[in-house]
């Protein structure tokens, strides 16, 4: 069993990736490698959260399933896009959408993947599971209306407010289906 990540905000600590990455499922912990991949194929020098947003939707069919079809394939397509030369403009920079000025980060991740991965965590204690799944993470980063993954989303068609919706009435299917056990 993998330990928890500890209840501290990324921006504020600035835990390393590592403590980042625990008390992930398999699954996640997957996507987390798939996302450092891109990034650094991309010549990025951290993971972003539209790095995550392309992993988790690629490969985390749970993920897939809170958007419709037609949106999956336009936002892949679009992601591959970004993959071999749209996002140039982005490396020039850093994704740190309300991030504290003067406050270290963690190396390797940009300050708002690094404070969704501990966001994501606290939302899973808060349904009462200590993994982290794709979804937790997704709905964490398109909650954040200035990140690069929510610009991502945006620039395919995707109404960012009704996904957050479909992602909380998964979360409370799950949160009754955990409760009636």
């Amino acid at each position: 069993m993998r330990p928890r990540i500890p209840r501290q905000s990324a921006v504020g600590h600035g835990p390393n990736h590592a403590e980042l990455e625990v008390g992930l499922t398999d699954e996640l912990a997957s996507v987390i490698a798939g996302a450092r991949r891109r990034a650094l194929r991309d010549g990025d020098r951290q993971i972003d959260t539209a790095h995550l947003l392309h992993t988790l939707v690629e490969s985390d069919p749970e993920v897939r399933a809170v958007f419709d079809g037609r949106q999956v394939a336009r936002l892949l397509g679009y992601l591959v896009q970004r993959s071999i030369g749209y996002g140039l403009r982005w490396q020039i920079g850093v994704e740190d959408a309300g991030a504290v000025p003067g406050v270290p980060g963690t190396p390797g991740w940009s300050p708002v993947a690094a404070r969704a991965m501990a966001q994501a965590y606290e939302r899973a204690v808060r349904r009462g599971e200590e993994r982290v799944h794709g979804v937790d993470l997704l709905a964490v980063i398109v909650a954040v209306p200035a990140s690069r993954a929510v610009e991502v989303l945006r620039r395919t068609g995707v109404d960012v407010g009704a996904l957050a919706r479909r992602i909380e009435q998964l979360g409370d299917v799950r949160s009754g289906s955990a409760s009636d056990r």
